[in-house]
């Protein structure tokens, strides 16, 4: 059975400054070909099995709806199999997302990036907020793709409260915290964001 903790270290992540914006990139390389993997995270018959379920019109120019979270937004380019750009809305705040897909080797690498404000939720917890639930997501789809049942979003949301995936938030958003001092960040704020971070997401305090 696939060791979930270990999975995070197929992940490469990466922060890139505009001012006014950040993007937070996700890179992993998947065990299937470009087509299936567009798919699997396009297709409203396989996105609940892993992600969410989507409605709405899903064709470039029109709307979508994510009908677990609440979120919406505009596709705004579909060019299948390699690039899916949307917009991200939820509560009243609007971000983007793009996701791109290549061969790698006979395999697919995905590249997702989340371009999100420089606001007060960023100065309280940084890269993390966003990093852990693509994290989270990416986790799902790796193990939808190998047939894990874990992968389902039910079995994920009690893994979520299980050590292991309190463990899994942890160690992500420590990660994500090493990626924002990579960039520039002022490590003891990098840090704290990204304990505050964890305990948003595990409900958990840290302990020093």
């Amino acid at each position: 059975m696939m060791n979930i903790l270990d999975q995070i270290q197929q992940v490469q992540r990466e922060l890139s400054d505009h001012g006014a914006t950040q993007s937070i990139i996700l890179t992993r390389t998947f065990d299937t070909s470009p087509e299936n993997l567009w798919d699997v995270c396009t297709s409203p018959e396989q996105l609940p099995h892993w992600f969410e379920p989507v409605s709405g019109e899903l064709r470039e120019g029109g709307r979508y709806r994510l009908d677990g979270s609440g979120s919406e937004g505009t596709i705004q380019r579909c060019e299948p199999p390699s690039r899916l750009s949307v917009t991200w809305e939820y509560e009243g705040e609007v971000s983007h997302v793009e996701l791109t897909i290549r061969e790698t080797d006979g395999r697919a690498t995905a590249r997702l990036e989340h371009l999100v404000p420089v606001d007060d939720h960023w100065e309280t917890y940084g890269p993390a907020a966003t990093g852990v639930g693509w994290d989270s997501a990416f986790l799902s789809l790796t193990l939808y793709l190998a047939g894990d049942p874990r992968g389902e979003p039910s079995e994920m949301e009690a893994f979520s409260a299980s050590q292991e995936g309190i463990e899994f938030v942890r160690r992500t958003a420590e990660a994500w915290a090493q990626v924002h001092i990579a960039a520039g960040a002022d490590p003891a704020q990098a840090r704290t964001a990204a304990e505050n971070t964890i305990v948003v997401y595990t409900g958990v305090e840290q302990v020093e």
